[in-house]
């Protein structure tokens, strides 16, 4: 998943704005602000820099991630290529 993310958003940079942690749980408020190539979460973004954040929660099983719940701020996208 992140390799074809990292093809389509070549200037993809997590930037962690906010991190908890009570294991096995793990939590995050990631910001980002990159040029996507054409279509990004369904839409037409097609390269204009846009901003937004992603809560994540990501539940571990030993070493590895187990399961990942995750909203990303699609509105905030929409207001800034409208």
């Amino acid at each position: 998943m992140l390799v074809k993310d990292f093809e389509n958003i070549p200037d993809l940079r997590f930037d962690i704005q906010l991190l908890i942690c009570d294991p096995p749980h793990l939590a995050a408020r990631l910001a980002f602000k990159c040029r996507p190539k054409g279509e990004f979460l369904g839409l037409a973004v097609n390269g204009r820099e846009v901003s937004f954040a992603e809560n994540v929660f990501y539940e571990f099983e030993g070493s590895k991630i187990a399961k990942v719940w995750s909203v990303i701020d699609k509105a905030a996208i929409e207001a800034q290529i409208s």
